[in-house]
């Protein structure tokens, strides 16, 4: 794959916080051969080299949230043969799509002294809102791990390996007691997606659903279980509305918290 014939691979940046740009940057040791089988064209948050398009791969970063980005988002469609989200930013929305549950004019007059100068869109949204999108990747952060995974299987031509099931599999197999049912802590760990090996329950702390929904999710199932063990409405419709806000299992659930309380 070295020389010439090497494909050629573009990270891009929307709205977010650049932290599954740098788990690409993180995997250290895996990144040298990362970086012997792959050309890297257009990558800002490492290099200032840029490689004219089009791109064999697009990693991309962040959601939309502007005109600009609705439009850039085309471009770089265009321009790439494979286009792969990474993160809860690109794959949902992010953190910053509780915009979408409430009026952006009031936020940005609290934020800004000059809101009037503020030009955006009145929801974020998720790449694949605008765009095809070839494999989403989600976390927040993204697993180094599962993104070496996907582009290794981009550069073999297969499908990526990366888990459906949920945290409750990566508890189970970590030796960890549920706290859901063990303390009633409040846990998405039920209907998230793995891929952070049970982390937060490993510390007696409920999952706050970084990697979003798994496969067969329901939502409601496990909001009626968390109002039986004493949380509140409002602490579940918070809870729904962190990282993937807007993935539509959770933002089904707590917009029906919301109009229920």
């Amino acid at each position: 794959m070295r020389g010439a014939k090497r494909p050629l691979v573009a990270v891009w940046k929307f709205a977010s916080c650049d932290g599954c740009q740098l788990s690409l940057l993180d995997c250290e040791d895996e990144l040298l051969a990362v970086a012997g089988a792959i050309r890297i064209a257009y990558f800002p948050e490492a290099t200032r080299a840029v490689v004219e398009g089009p791109y064999d791969l697009s990693l991309v970063e962040g959601s939309v949230t502007t005109y600009h980005d609705a439009q850039r988002i085309q471009k770089i469609r265009n321009e790439s043969k494979v286009l792969i989200t990474i993160g809860a930013c690109a794959t949902a929305g992010g953190i910053q799509a509780l915009r979408n549950f409430a009026d952006v004019r009031e936020y940005t007059s609290a934020v800004y002294a000059r809101p009037e100068y503020i030009e955006t869109l009145a929801r974020s949204s998720a790449i694949a809102d605008h765009v095809k999108v070839d494999f989403e990747l989600r976390g927040c952060p993204i697993n180094k791990y599962q993104l070496l995974e996907v582009i290794s299987a981009f550069l073999h031509g297969r499908k990526p390996q990366i888990p459906s099931y949920s945290v409750c599999v990566e508890c189970k197999r970590r030796g960890t007691v549920c706290v859901l049912v063990s303390r009633g802590e409040a846990c998405l760990g039920p209907v998230t997606q793995a891929g952070c090996a049970g982390l937060c329950p490993a510390y007696s702390r409920g999952c706050f659903g970084c990697y979003g929904p798994s496969e067969s999710v329901n939502a409601p199932s496990l909001s009626r279980h968390l109002g039986e063990v004493g949380l509140g409405i409002d602490a579940r419709m918070r809870l729904f509305r962190s990282f993937n806000a807007a993935a539509e299992p959770f933002r089904r659930e707590s917009e029906a918290l919301e109009q229920g309380r």
